[in-house]
């Protein structure tokens, strides 16, 4: 029997050079040219001043968790539970949704305002996706 697969996000012209840099094991977002605002997820104007002169940017990959839940029951076959789904507010200022690995569901240390950074996980052959770590607080 075949292995349950997940659901595959499919590049196109404006986010494949996203989908490329992780697959290189880097974050990279669009930076306005114009106001030097960074924005996520792609689009072909600036979210901030509309401005369509946009660049890709290599970002620190670090942030602070804003929100998550704890997904006890995956959707399918495909997805291990639990997991754990998170809001992150990047450094660089926009917000993503992603998952934080490496930690148990239950663990304290998973909080509102914890450090992370960003990690690349293979989700199919073709695709990498970022996921994030919990940084030790200094």
């Amino acid at each position: 029997m075949a292995e349950p697969q997940k659901i595959q996000p499919k590049p196109t012209a404006v986010s494949a050079p996203y989908f490329e840099a992780c697959r290189d094991g880097e974050l990279r977002l669009q930076q306005c040219v114009s106001c030097g605002l960074h924005q996520f997820y792609p689009r072909i104007i600036c979210s901030h001043c509309g401005a369509d002169d946009l660049r890709w940017q290599a970002v620190s990959g670090r942030g602070r968790i804003a929100s998550y839940t704890v997904v006890r029951r995956g959707v399918s076959a495909a997805y291990d539970a639990p997991y754990i789904v998170v809001l992150i507010d990047l450094a660089e200022g926009p917000r993503m949704m992603s998952q934080i690995v490496h930690i148990d569901a239950d663990d304290a240390r998973l909080r509102i305002g914890a450090s992370v950074c960003v990690e690349f996980q293979a989700w199919s052959e073709e695709i990498d996706l970022p996921v994030f770590r919990l940084l030790e607080e200094q």
